[in-house]
């Protein structure tokens, strides 16, 4: 089994200067998840035909296999123009739209099945509609088999009546597939050359053609607007919300929950409304996150607590408590047990196991060891307007509030940074630095401000 995905489109409708087919559905681009479902459902290479915006495609897929269709003609010509590359290929082809992300490996499995079950030229498959309009319509012999496809601008008032529709999706043996796409002509109102002629070919060929029906329309739906953008996230997030509480997660309102498509969560996390878990985010068992958080492309733990906070590009350790109000930015390293409070950011910096970071923190490029306790308002001065640097703090180490570390500088373990102070030099260990003036009373002080 080989696959061909049809991605050449440019998506007008999109009212975009992305290719449609980049554009996310739960997290990732919509021809991905083409290309996974097709992987899932067994097949070996995967061809993609780009034409409007292929230089974007190309850079956001490496190592796909791509053909080149550069002038639009039409379905059948699309696929036409990937004949070069199957001349050496037996078995089987199926064709997808890069434009449906919302089918999954088994209804493609099925579909394969079917198409080798009954030794068919070409197999299509098919999709309930509750509202046919605008889809061509499948005629079926004696309502029975295949016959052929009727498109909605050619059907009679009774053949638009039918529900069943061409949801452009098919299965084909290659070589008759590609023989039958050189008998195609554009003798239509568009001049085009359709994919859907090859089947009345195939039949007059002798060919068996087959029709499956998809047990659920809605994953056979094609995106061509915003609208449907937003409809095809939101069928994935409930999809990907199911699954989740299958599998052992409570999600307290799903309604109001989004989590990408991608994302794991293990057993007994409770999610509250209003979290975002976005990416290839990785949280543990027996963690309470939300409500208000937003986790993108996050490793967390076991039992962490987490509550009105962005975090992103970050690993947090098992057993941490954090929130409200706390931004975790890239390459962070939260360690176990550690606790963070209201009002704190966290950048490019390791903490170590049980630190103490209360309130009002700003810690950047910082390598914190275990037991310290930071007081509030205490910061890591990491910037001179030019480079960036970093500080040092030991374990066990104490910071006083309002306390400033001038980057580099190390602090070595046990020391204790008085409140206040404004710390240039390095501090051994066990000292106690003060980096503050002397405090002076003015007894005689007269205030010009109050007038006499």
């Amino acid at each position: 089994m080989e696959t061909i995905i049809l991605a050449a489109g440019k998506g007008t409708r999109m009212k975009s200067k992305l290719p449609k087919v980049l554009h996310k559905v739960g997290g990732k681009p919509m021809l991905q998840h083409v290309i996974d479902a097709a992987k899932s459902a067994g097949s070996k290479r995967e061809v993609v035909i780009i034409g409007s915006g292929a230089e974007l495609v190309k850079q956001t897929f490496p190592d796909a296999e791509f053909v080149m269709q550069e002038e639009q003609l039409g379905t059948g010509h699309a696929v036409l123009c990937a004949k070069e590359k199957f001349k050496d290929s037996t078995g089987n082809v199926m064709i997808l739209c890069g434009d449906t992300p919302l089918f999954t490996g088994e209804l493609l499995k099925n579909l394969s099945n079917a198409h080798e079950k009954f030794n068919a030229a070409a197999t299509v498959l098919t999709a309930i509609m509750p509202d046919p309009k605008g889809y061509g319509r499948i005629i079926r012999a004696d309502n029975v088999d295949f016959e052929k496809i009727v498109e909605d601008k050619d059907a009679t008032p009774e053949q638009k009546k039918i529900r069943e529709v061409n949801t452009g999706i098919y299965c084909f043996d290659v070589k008759r597939l590609f023989a039958a796409l050189e008998k195609v002509t554009n003798d239509n109102s568009q001049g085009e050359y359709y994919l859907p002629d090859v089947l009345a070919i195939l039949r007059a060929d002798g060919g068996r053609i087959c029709a499956v029906v998809a047990e659920d329309y809605k994953q056979t739906l094609g995106i061509n607007s915003r609208i449907q953008l937003a409809e095809a996230d939101k069928i994935l997030h409930q999809r990907k919300n199911a699954e989740l509480m299958l599998s052992g997660v409570t999600i307290i309102d799903p309604a109001t929950t989004y989590i990408d498509f991608e994302v794991e969560v293990g057993q007994d996390t409770i999610i509250y409304p209003n979290t975002y878990l976005e990416g290839k985010t990785k949280i543990g068992e027996d963690c309470v996150i939300g409500p208000n958080v937003r986790f993108t492309d996050m490793t967390v733990g076991n039992n962490v607590t987490a509550q009105f906070a962005y975090c992103h590009e970050a690993e947090i350790a098992d057993g941490v408590t954090f929130g409200p109000y706390v931004h975790i930015r890239p390459n962070t390293k939260i360690s176990g047990k550690v606790k963070i409070g209201n009002f704190v950011e966290i950048k490019n910096s390791n903490i170590g196991e049980g630190t103490k970071l209360p309130h009002l923190q700003y810690i950047g490029d910082c390598d914190m060891g275990a037991g310290c306790n930071v007081g509030c308002g205490a910061i890591t001065v990491n910037y001179d307007g030019k480079k960036k640097f970093r500080t040092k703090v030991g374990d066990n180490v104490f910071v006083g509030c309002n306390s400033n570390l001038v980057a580099p500088v190390t602090v070595e373990d046990d020391a204790y940074i008085a409140a206040g102070s404004t710390i240039t030099q390095d501090v051994p260990k066990n000292n106690l630095a003060i980096g503050r003036a002397r405090q002076v009373n003015k007894s005689s002080w007269n205030d010009r401000r109050i007038k006499d």
